[in-house]
């Protein structure tokens, strides 16, 4: 029960950042959901690059328990695939199928470029220089 809750608080902190963004961009995303792109793109780095850094093999290796309040709970909260879907769908409806077109193919590109980049980059420090003394980290925890 205490993992659910611990998922759950996760959740809240993410959708209460991805309606901050959303209110952040709510005047450049009249035209097109701008807001959404930049919470998919950099909620796709984010889920990558914590979970490329967090493996057991990586730098800052991380609980399941953390791992699973980051990646499920606050990147679950944070994304909004479900609103993209929907502002797409609205676009179409709009009678803006160019508009609808650019927005997917927008959100897909930047976000798999986006996952791309996170995981590099916490590849690139999973493996570079000294490791961190993870026995004397575990302890200080």
């Amino acid at each position: 029960m205490l993992t659910t809750l611990a998922i759950g608080a996760g959740g809240a902190l993410g959708t209460i950042a991805r309606y901050w963004v959303g209110l952040a961009t709510a005047r450049w995303s009249q035209a097109l959901p701008w807001g959404t792109i930049l919470i998919n793109t950099t909620g796709s780095f984010a889920i990558a690059f914590f979970g490329t850094l967090t493996i057991a093999a990586g730098r800052h290796p991380a609980s399941d328990l953390t791992r699973l309040v980051f990646m499920v709970g606050l990147c679950g909260g944070y994304t909004t695939f479900s609103s993209f879907s929907l502002q797409t769908l609205d676009l179409l409806r709009g009678g803006a199928p160019g508009r609808a077109a650019l927005n997917v193919g927008l959100s897909v590109v930047l976000c798999l470029i986006s996952v791309y980049a996170g995981f590099l980059a916490a590849d690139a420090l999973n493996h570079s220089g000294p490791a961190p003394d993870r026995q004397n980290a575990a302890d200080r925890a």
